[in-house]
């Protein structure tokens, strides 16, 4: 009797704790690379000290290509999807690179956005839904979406900002996955009485075209956040528009609400938005070569720099200094001067082929092609003079991204499915 009483307290106990609002798992950014562009602000930058000397620790395939960059959580640990005939999302250890776990998701995983919040857990975009997973890789929760979230972010009060490719935008909580608000559409919401017999798009329609920011994909990239104000910043291509925008809302804690809409992204957007520490400038970069400064309050282009390249995929942005990145052109980094941009260095004997960052201790790691060989370049970012090259062993193609983890190790994925981890040496 008394061991069935203390059985029943328990359960009692449990599903209350189970049961909780309070939320108690860190979502701050830390010193990983939890992130696509390690913050919600995209900098692509790390407060970490960047090494000037490292050696390469481990490298290995990951048994597919890689659309995304990998994230990397407070601890270490290593977050990559893939496409391959029997897992695609995949966890693995920073030490030693051994594979942690290995989950079974859908096709477009690939080119799902994903997010590491304090405590490993891990959300992921996949067909029609957001996943979350615990370190271990067991499932925490799934919730719909109509189409692929390619952006997934953390929102100032701790939930998950989801945008899919398809323009639907959610704030989930971490804790179950339930909507906090309702569901808004970015290209409106479809009139069932004028098209009774519409239906849904497949959740993958388009996806190819996000990597280009083409007009297939109406939402090709990752959305940039101001945690503190809720604002944030969605590039948005409607089908039929000539240009594509760069548009700004508000999470407010109830709902999602349009700001303004400024359309400037010529022929499509070619990177995510990017924004300032102090959050008054967007940065974002268009398919006709073009650099360009939004004023976050109003939408108006503050300047405009032709870079000769399309910065395709992202902008380091740090104290002001501007690094783009791309598969074309070369390294180089732009200083805001407020009303104008100007060339703070340039390297036009390093073709880029990713994505630079920046860490502190003015240090910038890209990877670029000497001879014949992918190579690692650690480069000061005053000057963008070289300090270190590292080859990336039997590496091909292109690089996904570039990340820093909390010691400083440096996380190149290359397109074509393999990790190369580089360890500062002492």
């Amino acid at each position: 009797m008394l061991a069935t009483a203390a059985a029943g307290l328990f359960t009692l106990t449990a599903c209350a704790y189970g049961s909780t609002t309070i939320d108690d798992i860190g979502v701050g950014s830390g010193k990983g690379w939890p992130l696509a562009f390690r913050d919600a602000r995209n900098s692509g930058s790390s407060p970490v000290t960047g090494s000037r000397k490292l050696a390469l620790n481990w490298s290995r395939p990951v048994g597919g290509p890689v659309a995304q960059p990998t994230m990397v959580g407070a601890d270490g640990q290593l977050y990559v999807t893939t496409r391959t005939g029997s897992c695609n999302a995949l966890s693995f250890q920073m030490p030693t690179g051994r594979k942690r776990y290995c989950n079974v998701m859908g096709p477009s995983a690939i080119y799902g956005g994903s997010a590491v919040d304090g405590s490993a857990n891990v959300y992921i975009g996949d067909d029609g839904a957001v996943y979350s997973f615990n370190n271990l890789g067991q499932p925490r929760w799934r919730t719909p979406a109509a189409g692929t979230p390619v952006s997934v972010q953390f929102t100032g009060d701790g939930n998950v900002l989801s945008v899919t490719q398809s323009g639907q935008i959610d704030v989930f909580s971490r804790q179950t996955g339930d909507r906090q608000i309702p569901t808004f559409q970015l290209l409106g919401e479809p009139d069932f009485l004028e098209n009774a017999s519409l239906s849904r798009p497949p959740d993958g329609q388009g996806l190819e075209d996000c990597a280009s920011g083409g007009p297939q994909c109406p939402v090709a990239n990752v959305s940039a956040v101001d945690q503190k104000s809720g604002r944030f910043y969605a590039t948005l291509w409607k089908p039929g528009d000539g240009t594509a925008g760069l548009v700004a809302l508000t999470y407010d804690g109830k709902k999602v609400h349009v700001d303004w809409n400024a359309q400037l992204l010529n022929e499509g957007s070619a990177t995510s938005p990017a924004l300032s520490a102090d959050g008054s400038t967007v940065y974002v970069g268009d398919n006709t070569n073009r650099l360009m400064a939004v004023d976050a309050a109003t939408g108006r282009t503050k300047w405009v720099q032709d870079l000769g390249f399309p910065a395709r995929g992202g902008i380091s942005v740090s104290d002001g200094l501007l690094v783009p990145a791309g598969d074309e052109g070369h390294l180089m980094a732009l200083r805001d001067k407020g009303d104008s941009a100007e060339v703070a260095w340039e390297r036009k004997d390093l073709e880029l082929r990713g994505r630079p960052v920046q860490t502190a201790g003015d240090t910038g790691y890209t990877v670029a092609p000497i001879g014949d060989k992918l190579t690692l370049v650690t480069f000061d970012t005053k000057t963008g003079a070289t300090v270190q090259s590292n080859e990336l062993p039997g590496a091909e193609g292109s690089t996904a991204g570039t990340a820093v983890g909390a010691k400083g190790e440096v996380v190149v994925t290359t397109r074509i499915g393999e990790l190369f981890v580089f360890k500062p040496e002492k």
